[in-house]
């Protein structure tokens, strides 16, 4: 991990998703940067974890982002000004096709995906505000920029998400808030993305197995988050930011 040193020193950002993967690396990254972060995750001994590592200039706040009272938590974590968000934490469907999705598959990933990331957006937003400036990355996936890559909930959750992002940012840049997303291809984390669906598999299994390029490092990813949340990336708002491996130019 080539790290910048001291480029989010002074700041305070919120990583949600903060216990493994994607979330994990970039809570790392951030924190080797010179961030406060206030990690945000559902299991407890991946925070704790991670705090003993990270030590100092940490926060940990346990809870389940579709419940309200976790963003409360989080955003009262953070005890002032909140620089920077990272909305990481994301769950995958059962690669069901439309005819097979169940309510509870339908409305959980969508709680999760979308509803959790509007509630965090909208939390931090009047701060930012009052601060004249913030920093918002989403992370959205190649399933926001194509239909093929995973199941009907998950895809839906993703495009929305996209559309959450740029409607942000285009209410906000001019007030001095960026909001971008990254869409990942595939990533070596611990998400779970059983195929629930013989159909689905029939239908997508031979084009994973010729168009999908090689699993990347959580860290790849959060290099890129680190990017959008700086002041490197102070002309980028609204965009979607493919970090596939070249997946979405297939």
């Amino acid at each position: 991990m080539n790290t910048i040193p001291s480029r989010f020193t002074g700041q305070t950002i919120i990583v949600t998703g903060a216990g493994s993967g994607i979330g994990h690396a970039t809570t790392t990254r951030l924190h080797a940067e010179g961030a406060h972060v206030v990690a945000v995750d559902v299991v407890q001994h991946r925070l704790e974890q991670l705090a003993d590592v990270l030590g100092e200039r940490i926060r940990c706040v346990v809870g389940d982002l579709a419940d309200d009272a976790t963003v409360r938590a989080a955003l009262d974590a953070a005890d002032g000004q909140v620089h920077g968000l990272a909305n990481v934490a994301g769950i995958m469907d059962g690669f069901e096709p439309t005819a097979e999705i169940t309510d509870e598959t339908w409305d959980r990933v969508l709680a999760v995906n979308l509803t959790a990331v509007m509630r965090m957006t909208r939390a931090v937003l009047p701060g930012m505000i009052a601060h004249g400036g913030g920093a918002i990355v989403n992370v959205s996936s190649e399933a926001g920029l194509r239909a093929s890559a995973a199941g009907t909930p998950y895809t839906a959750s993703k495009h929305a998400l996209n559309g959450l992002t740029r409607s942000t940012a285009f209410f906000y840049t001019a007030q001095g808030i960026r909001c971008n997303a990254i869409a990942p291809g595939p990533v070596a984390t611990n998400i779970e993305a059983p195929f629930r669906s013989t159909w689905a598999q029939e239908r997508m299994g031979p084009l994973f197995q010729v168009t999908v390029p090689p699993i990347a490092r959580a860290d790849e990813q959060a290099a890129a988050i680190a990017w959008l949340l700086s002041d490197d990336a102070s002309n980028v708002s609204g965009a979607i930011l493919p970090v596939d491996g070249g997946w979405n130019a297939i």
